[in-house]
């Protein structure tokens, strides 16, 4: 990998840690994250988004940061699996409530698995989504394409970025949701 790579990273929460705001939070979790081989770039502004899945828990803050890495996906996934963790995060339920979620939704152009994998989660049936997970790290994330809460954030720090399977910009994605789903996304 180059030096210097662009990762994207997607930020969330929706339960307060020690009595912080969720903005602040995600405000002090990007500053955890930016170290010598993890340079933060960009950071979107700050959302408000209704909760997902619907009905799971109080809504959420949301925000992505591009960020400036050598490091590899394993490596810069563990990074932020680390963070969560220093954040109160206790993976229990897929999808629950949290105090801080970080998820990678791409570094750089890489696809991972690889070419068919991706496609496939990707594809997932949305009945399935909340079933099963993937055992690896899939990149671009199989769902960006598909959640306002992401691409909204997204289109402040990225919006030329282009899916490398889809071959779509984060504006163009963005602009084949559901206007209502749009609106939900809320500058806080």
């Amino acid at each position: 990998m180059r030096k210097g790579e662009p990762a994207l990273i997607a930020f969330g929460a929706n339960v307060a840690l020690d009595g912080k705001s969720l903005a602040l939070t995600l405000l002090d979790a990007a500053a955890a994250l930016a170290s010598p081989d993890l340079t933060l770039r960009q950071m979107s502004g700050l959302y408000a988004t209704p909760c997902f899945p619907p009905g799971a828990g109080p809504d959420y803050v949301n925000a992505v940061a591009l960020f400036d890495t050598a490091l590899p996906a394993p490596a810069l996934l563990d990074r932020l699996h680390a963070v969560e963790v220093a954040f109160g995060r206790d993976r229990v339920v897929r999808w629950g409530q949290r105090t801080l979620d970080l998820d990678l939704l791409a570094l750089g152009d890489l696809v991972l698995p690889d070419a068919a994998g991706q496609d496939h989660w990707r594809d997932l049936a949305p009945a399935l989504q909340s079933q099963i997970a993937p055992q690896q790290l899939i990149l671009p994330h199989p769902r960006l394409q598909d959640r306002a809460f992401v691409l909204v954030p997204m289109a402040d720090v990225a919006p030329d970025w282009r899916h490398p399977r889809l071959g779509q910009t984060v504006t163009e994605m963005l602009a084949r949701l559901q206007t209502a789903e749009i609106a939900a996304v809320t500058p806080l």
